[in-house]
């Protein structure tokens, strides 16, 4: 029994709008969780609400909404999300999917089966399998300390991420940027340190371009990480990676830092092997 002066407070929660849902954090298993540690601006309480907020961009394989993830009350406990929702394979611009999926297996052979029918199943499960490698890469890379958004949690096909902003506002993707030298040459650094973290344990972006680069003024964050290729595993690696550095030099050179895609490939191709 509780001592006479045990005592609690609470407030009534308002009916949520149609905007909104009790925060899903322990709605989802711990592995479906972000790696620690976690930064101290996670809300992982119970009384938290999930509030949409609007469409941030739409992409070839899903839709970004920012979510405000927030306890009622209480200004402390409060954080802006990008919740990114795969579309199904129907519903999906990604015409290239095949070539990035090389190499890729499920565990379950009836998974692998009715993804290779192109069933109705299969195809919810490769939309899943999609989700599934962002998250996979989002995790690891930012454990080794990678630039990219920290990933929150996953539930089924929505991943929530960190919201990489400036003032609150969206961060400028790095191909509407225009920065002087010195930026130009900030950055340059940063990204190819990046690109070789990347290689270091075994992966290339896949899709690496001006366009998924979000770019503040100290640092930059990579990020569309769904196509993930692993460089040994997929037929096309090697491909994927000198394209990869063939987009970003392109760009750079062309902003007035004149850098050498096939010296950068050959620097990376010598960090990966």
């Amino acid at each position: 029994m509780p001592s006479d002066d045990f005592t609690f407070e609470y407030s009534p929660t308002d009916e949520l709008n149609d905007n909104q849902r009790w925060s899903t954090w322990f709605d989802v298993e711990r592995l479906a969780r972000g790696p620690e540690p976690r930064p101290d601006w996670v809300v992982t309480d119970n009384a938290a609400i999930d509030t949409e907020l609007g469409v941030i961009k739409s992409g070839k394989e899903g839709d970004c909404f920012l979510l405000e993830r927030a306890v009622p009350g209480d200004p402390d406990r409060h954080s802006l999300l990008v919740a990114k929702r795969y579309r199904s394979a129907e519903h999906r611009a990604f015409s290239r999917a095949g070539a990035y999926t090389d190499g890729r297996t499920t565990r379950r052979s009836r998974d692998n089966r009715a993804i290779n029918r192109k069933t109705t199943y299969g195809r919810q499960v490769l939309a899943g399998q999609w989700a599934t490698s962002e998250w996979n890469a989002l995790c690891r890379l930012w454990s080794l300390g990678a630039p990219v958004p920290y990933p929150v949690q996953i539930d089924g096909t929505e991943i929530l991420m960190e919201y990489i902003e400036i003032d609150q506002d969206p961060a400028p993707r790095l191909v509407t940027t225009r920065p002087d030298h010195d930026q130009l040459r900030l950055w340059w650094d940063q990204l190819v340190a990046a690109m070789e973290l990347f290689t270091e344990v075994g992966l290339a972006h896949g899709d690496l371009s001006p366009y998924n680069i979000l770019a503040l003024p100290d640092r930059l964050v990579i990020i569309d990480l769904p196509q993930v290729v692993d460089i040994a595993g997929n037929p096309s690696g090697m491909d994927f990676l000198h394209r990869d550095c063939v987009n970003v030099c392109t760009w750079f050179t062309r902003r007035g830092h004149e850098v050498d895609p096939e010296e950068l490939f050959a620097n990376l191709v010598a960090v990966a092997y």
